[in-house]
């Protein structure tokens, strides 16, 4: 089992997440590469919650790919661009995680590498 770590001598974390992870020898693993908001038929909201609610599902799809599920992650990267209410980006994290934690970190930029991509992530699951 993933473990997370949060220890008492330091500052909590922010937000929803866990300071760290650790996971067992032997675990298998599943690595994403930056998944965005991107619908099956090729389309994108151009609102950053809606794509953030998508990218998580795509999430979940590679993750049940990989015979895991968001209970699996063990860290995640969001890229999110500057400029955004990033309030509907974390609770679209929230809902997929449904209280599931995992480290993170949340990285601002001025731009992704479509002008129409307002949030990406990659994600990194352990299971033993």
């Amino acid at each position: 089992m993933n473990t997370p770590l949060t220890p008492a001598s330091i500052a909590p974390p922010a937000a929803r997440y866990a300071l760290g992870m650790s996971v067992p020898a032997g675990s298998r693993w599943v690595v994403t590469s930056g998944i965005v908001g991107t619908r099956p038929d090729g389309s994108i909201s151009d609102d950053i919650a809606e794509q953030a609610a998508e990218m998580w599902r795509s999430v979940a799809a590679i993750l049940r790919e990989g015979a895991m599920s968001i209970a699996d992650v063990v860290a995640y990267t969001t890229y999110a661009v500057v400029g955004h209410d990033l309030s509907g980006v974390m609770a679209a994290r929230d809902e997929y995680f449904a209280g599931h934690l995992a480290t993170s970190t949340l990285i601002t930029v001025p731009a992704l590498a479509r002008p129409y991509w307002l949030v990406e992530v990659t994600v990194t699951a352990a299971q033993v």
